[in-house]
């Protein structure tokens, strides 16, 4: 195998107008294919968790589906995949400097797969928090290594188009995620498994042998060697009182972390949630199809017979769960109301009836207790089989479920086809034009699509166009923040520059999600009049990509210049 030539004039020999590719030998895209291979894996488990949130975090809850608290509580779980994202970040990014690229990275790729898989184990949903904390610790370390091994290793004019290409396709691994996703939303939804989410989790482990091909083959790039060569480079390696102690370096820090917030929060506090947007979407149209086939009358004549038939209630706890039942009109909680309400009477050894729980349901209004008369206000038919509505809303829900899982998977692929072009148009354009006016125009565009698809998607015709433009946009941005920040630090500050700007804006941004979720469950409620609480949060969140635009006069243009020393 070829080394990495380290005399500069080999570089500056290469004729211009020769393509970027020509000037990579053997080991450059040995390299290059690693690295790779690693953000695509650590994006493949990022994105298994976005796929399988919503439907983790409900089974856990154990609350119905499209209960407000699981857009909160799903909030909660991604801002502390954040908070872990930004430590494991810091401190794998300095350890990179301290350390090695390589070496380093063996130990991100082994947290990241192994804590992804232990997801899939858990049994409560602070267990489930506990793991995406850890997982967090190696996705944050794993980008900071990779980019400065590939820009420290490729030639000068190379590197950019080198590193958008890692970025670009690493969004690949979120398409495989979203195949994932569907394979196994269609297994459930033909009753082949339960519980998808787990089975999702599990295939998040296997990335864990890349970690012996990097420890067996790759090695330090000769930059790194020399910068700490001497016992003066490896003192101030990754040493981050230089970093913030130089004003120099200090202000380019400080750049790089806003514009990256200003991407990070864009997509993690809204972008991604678009797929919960899709499932709900999708959801209340299975369950509209299944009211008009006449579903929810049978559950109607199944919670009358239950409440007048005390004795049988056990037979209900066991097979079918309360949120599993349709009201009569969407979003009409009036069965699992009752259902819950009698479950408590019959904890209590208390005689169930109709007028029983009626009496117990805790404060209703006029108009609630009007309403829960009148859902009671029917006799079973005669031939009512119980039976046999069991069976049906148990295949009921497996299709539902899975059909808006499916649709969840639809969106993560489009989302991300769409970024595989916008992250490696962003290194083309940003050849020509400079990285400032590059970003701009990224910012801008992300924000206009984010609030359309938000405000305006509604059909399947929506989500195919819609969603890939959104997709190019917002992770363009992504392939910026790969190509810019290893420009901005030498090399001794590498690592821990480009992880403290991408990797601390996880951190500020861990307040996205739970500001999303709160809004959707406190503000845009449907409690205060909106039907579909997740657009008009994820509308008034995409102001988040001024701060973009703000920061960029301050940034300093680093197009056609050397990585500095």
């Amino acid at each position: 195998m070829n080394s990495p030539p380290s005399d500069p004039s080999i570089v500056a020999l290469a004729p211009a107008n020769r393509p970027w590719f020509r000037e990579l030998n053997r080991y450059h895209w040995f390299v290059l294919a690693v690295c790779t291979l690693g953000w695509t894996f650590d994006c493949l488990d990022q994105q298994l968790f976005n796929l399988a949130r919503q439907p983790a975090v409900t089974d856990l809850l154990r609350v119905a589906p499209g209960n407000p608290q699981v857009d909160k509580y799903g909030g909660y779980a991604t801002s502390i995949l954040l908070i872990g994202w930004a430590v494991g970040g810091v401190f794998f990014g300095i350890l990179g400097d301290r350390w090695g690229r390589a070496r380093t990275m063996v130990w991100t790729i082994l947290a990241y797969s192994l804590f992804t898989g232990l997801s899939g184990l858990a049994q409560s949903y602070w267990q489930f928090v506990l793991c995406r904390f850890m997982t967090g610790l190696g996705v944050g370390g794993q980008f900071a290594v990779g980019v400065a091994l590939v820009a420290e290793t490729m030639p000068d004019r190379a590197r950019p188009y080198a590193l958008g290409l890692l970025q670009a396709v690493a969004s690949m691994g979120n398409v495989a995620a979203a195949l994932i996703a569907l394979a196994f939303s269609g297994l459930e939804q033909n009753g082949v498994v339960a519980s998808s989410w787990r089975w999702i989790f599990a295939v998040g482990a296997l990335p864990a042998m890349l970690a012996v091909v990097v420890m067996l083959r790759l090695k330090e790039p000769a930059a790194w060697q020399r910068a700490t060569s001497s016992a003066e480079g490896r003192r101030a390696a990754g040493s981050l009182s230089e970093l913030f102690g130089n004003p120099f370096w200090r202000r380019r820090a400080i750049v790089g972390l806003l514009l990256a917030s200003s991407g990070v929060v864009g997509l993690w506090g809204i972008g991604f949630f678009s797929i919960d947007l899709n499932r709900t979407i999708f959801r209340n149209r299975a369950e509209q199809r299944e009211r008009d086939a006449g579903e929810a009358g049978q559950d109607r004549s199944l919670v009358c017979w239950l409440l007048e038939s005390s004795q049988n209630f056990d037979t209900l706890c066991e097979p079918i769960r309360p949120q599993e039942f349709l009201g009569l009109e969407p979003c009409d909680d009036d069965p699992r109301v009752l259902l819950a309400t009698a479950t408590k009477l019959h904890q209590l050894g208390t005689p169930i009836s109709h007028a029983a729980v009626l009496a117990q349901v805790e404060q209703p209004s006029a108009e609630t207790a009007k309403r829960l008369a009148a859902y009671l206000n029917e006799d079973p038919p005669a031939e009512f089989s119980y039976d046999a509505h069991a069976e049906r809303i148990a295949a009921r829900t497996k299709r539902i479920n899975g059909e808006a899982n499916w649709w969840g998977g639809i969106t993560s692929m489009l989302f991300n086809i769409g970024a595989f072009f916008g992250i490696y148009s962003f290194s083309l354009v940003t050849a020509r034009i400079g990285r400032r006016p590059t970003f701009a125009l990224a910012f801008l565009c992300a924000m206009i699509s984010t609030a359309c698809v938000f405000l305006f998607m509604k059909t399947t015709t929506d989500v195919l166009w819609m969603v890939p433009i959104m997709g190019f946009f917002q992770l363009s941005l992504f392939g910026g923040y790969a190509i810019y920040f290893p420009e901005l630090f030498p090399t001794r500050l590498r690592s821990t520059g480009t992880s403290f700007c991408y990797n601390i804006a996880r951190l500020a941004s861990a307040g996205g999600p739970v500001v999303l979720g709160l809004l959707t469950a406190e503000v845009f409620s449907r409690a205060n009049g909106f039907d579909e609480p997740m657009r008009y949060a994820g509308l008034a969140m995409c102001s988040v990509f001024l701060l973009g635009l703000l920061v960029l006069p301050f940034a300093p243009e680093t197009k056609g210049q050397p990585l500095p020393e």
